[in-house]
């Protein structure tokens, strides 16, 4: 197998493939002045095995279009709305999300956790607006500086692995700038990297390197992810997850 393949093997059957919580997406949600309406059109863009998906269908009336790359993440988002009766409120696409299928200006709301740093936070906001109705919503998470001034190990890490990486005020300037107003701003909680990602990462570690007989590139996701995590814990006062709740102006 592949490294990509060997990573979404090592992710697929996991509740979320970030950090995150169905408790900080309803407190994201709960910035949405049109929350408890009726026939919502949204969609989930990156959704993976579909964490906040199954959150937004069981507390919103409308449906919800879950787009991911990757076929396996759906598969398992599928069986997992039929487990909780919310089937019918979702429909799985496989897409890549700088190539969306949507007509402008036909969405509530856009949700993205974790995933928007795949196109880069700047280009994903300008991609995504033209599908929002005027005054739809765009609601996204993505990793933040939380201080002005850090230690060089971690931001060269990030600066390596994600330069669009910065603090949540020129975040917010590149929403203004882009036609959207922040309604609602947070920064995840250290729970939601530790208790609900880390952690029972850490505890497919050995079965995932049993299943592929210890091979050098299953190894080699092991220690990659071993070292993200070794850096969260020494670096978690200087980043993390910002969720940012923005309106189209228009």
């Amino acid at each position: 197998m592949t490294e990509l393949e060997l990573m979404i093997d090592f992710h697929k059957n996991a509740v979320r493939q970030g950090p995150g919580s169905s408790s900080e997406t309803l407190r994201a949600l709960d910035f949405i002045d049109f929350s408890k309406q009726k026939n919502l059109k949204v969609a989930d863009i990156g959704c993976g095995s579909g964490g906040p998906t199954l959150t937004l269908a069981q507390h919103l009336d409308g449906h919800i279009k879950a787009i991911d790359l990757f076929p396996d993440f759906l598969e398992i988002l599928n069986r997992r709305a039929a487990d909780l009766g919310v089937a019918d409120k979702i429909t799985t696409v496989t897409q890549s999300m700088e190539d969306l299928s949507f007509d402008q200006q036909s969405l509530d709301i856009i949700w993205s956790e974790g995933a928007i740093y795949n196109v880069g936070f700047e280009t994903g906001v300008r991609m995504w607006r033209k599908y929002l109705k005027p005054k739809g919503y765009l609601c996204v998470s993505e990793v933040t500086w939380i201080t002005n001034s850090r230690p060089n190990e971690i931001e060269g890490f990030w600066n390596q692995n994600y330069p669009e990486i910065d603090t949540a005020a020129n975040k917010i300037k590149v929403l203004e700038e882009n036609g959207f107003s922040l309604v609602g701003f947070f920064i995840l909680s250290p729970k939601s990297w530790i208790e609900n990602y880390y952690k029972p990462m850490e505890a497919r570690y050995l079965p995932f390197l049993e299943k592929h007989g210890h091979s050098e590139v299953a190894m080699k996701v092991v220690q990659e992810h071993k070292e993200e995590y070794d850096l969260y814990l020494k670096y978690r006062d200087y980043y993390g997850y910002g969720f940012y709740v923005a309106q189209k102006t228009e």
